[in-house]
């Protein structure tokens, strides 16, 4: 797998969405993770139309990192199934796409 990617997920508090956010970048899976929030969430859960406020983290990593990110996700997350959602960045500078390499590679 080739390429870079952004990888999506929310929580409840904007605590989990920092510890969320720090686990994967200390790990070096995601050169970065931004945080959003809170931004209104409107769900199925449970048989019932749910509402409620989350924080997004916007992960951006390489691809071949996805499934390191995903087991970190899983483990890390409070939720029973979590939103974990990746779309590949198609283009970006070259000075960036090689940042996001350098700063998740092996130290």
């Amino acid at each position: 797998m080739a390429g870079h990617i952004i990888v999506l997920t929310t929580t409840d508090t904007a605590e989990g969405a920092a510890e969320l956010a720090r686990a994967a970048v200390e790990a070096r899976i995601a050169a970065c993770a931004q945080i959003d929030g809170p931004v209104r969430s409107v769900y199925w859960w449970d048989g019932a139309v749910q509402e409620g406020s989350e924080w997004r983290i916007s992960y951006k990593l390489p691809a071949e990192k996805y499934a390191d990110l995903e087991a970190l996700i899983k483990r890390v997350h409070s939720y029973d199934t979590p939103e974990i959602i990746s779309a590949d960045i198609p283009r970006g500078s070259a000075e960036y796409l090689g940042w996001l390499d350098a700063a998740t590679a092996p130290r």
